[in-house]
């Protein structure tokens, strides 16, 4: 069983109810991200629309594995280009159903378009603010995950966001494959 670090929270639960260790992951300073990692993650934008301007293509969702408990609903994840079925994230999110219109927790529900576009398209006012930047060594898991074939560093960020009562909407671990 791993240990919980707040960092990677909700990451490291979905590990622990997988029985899987959680890979090495430790804080950096947004200045110590290289680019063009710097320029995908350090800022208090939405991942999904900064990931299709930089790919310069729509996005859709793969759900790895889920779970609701009461009005949170959680989702492991990995975002893929439309195209290609290219990997672009990796992540984990705890969702707060019960801030979102019923309209919009359905397609939340219905797991076929990322969080960072229903909240586009629904209008939901909120704002973005990452608690700590991320290295993670790859294990087996997200390499499989993102169509890696070795252990690598990763870059990624540990990100909540909140609507205008400062409720947290959504907690996410968003981690980036090489570029």
């Amino acid at each position: 069983m791993s240990l919980a670090l707040p960092i990677a929270y909700p990451l490291d639960d979905f590990y622990a109810q997988a029985g899987r260790a959680l890979p090495p992951i430790e804080a950096v300073e947004g200045d110590a991200v290289t680019e063009p990692y710097k320029s995908l993650l350090v800022h208090q934008d939405d991942m999904t629309p900064t990931l299709e301007k930089f790919h310069g293509e729509r996005i859709h969702l793969a759900v790895l594995s889920r779970q609701q408990r009461d009005d949170f609903y959680f989702r492991e994840v990995v975002l893929l280009l439309d195209k290609t079925d290219k990997p672009v994230e990796f992540g984990a999110i705890k969702i707060n159903l019960a801030l979102f219109p019923p309209t919009a927790r359905k397609e939340i529900l219905d797991e076929c378009r990322p969080l960072g576009t229903l909240l586009a398209d629904y209008g939901i006012t909120h704002t973005s603010r990452p608690k700590a930047f991320l290295r993670v060594l790859s294990d087996d898991f997200i390499n499989s995950s993102l169509k890696l074939d070795r252990s690598q560093w990763l870059y990624g960020r540990r990100n909540t966001l909140w609507d205008p009562q400062q409720r947290p909407l959504a907690e996410i671990v968003e981690i980036l494959p090489p570029v």
